[in-house]
């Protein structure tokens, strides 16, 4: 999802809100709700999984301790040659 489609998914998913809690939702619209919820949180796990794949820990004394997991996902992705 690029950043004009998520503001677009974050602005109807505050509107939706917003009319709950006013006046309510049809049965449409919190369906609506819903889908974009699963969507918006799809995008956000996906962004927050990439940039934890991409991150390497490093020590007060500059030595790496990336943990193997996270190392073996970014040789998997060809971010590391070791």
């Amino acid at each position: 999802m690029d950043k004009d489609e998520e503001k677009k998914v974050t602005d109807r998913i505050n509107e939706l809100y917003h009319k709950k809690q006013n006046e309510g939702l049809t049965e449409e619209e919190e369906k609506e709700r819903k889908e974009l919820h699963k969507k918006f949180l799809a995008n956000f796990r996906a962004g927050f999984k990439q940039q934890l794949e991409n991150t390497v820990i490093v020590d007060k004394n500059g030595k790496e301790v990336t943990s193997e997991k996270a190392k073996a996902a970014q040789r998997k992705k060809g971010l590391r040659k070791d």
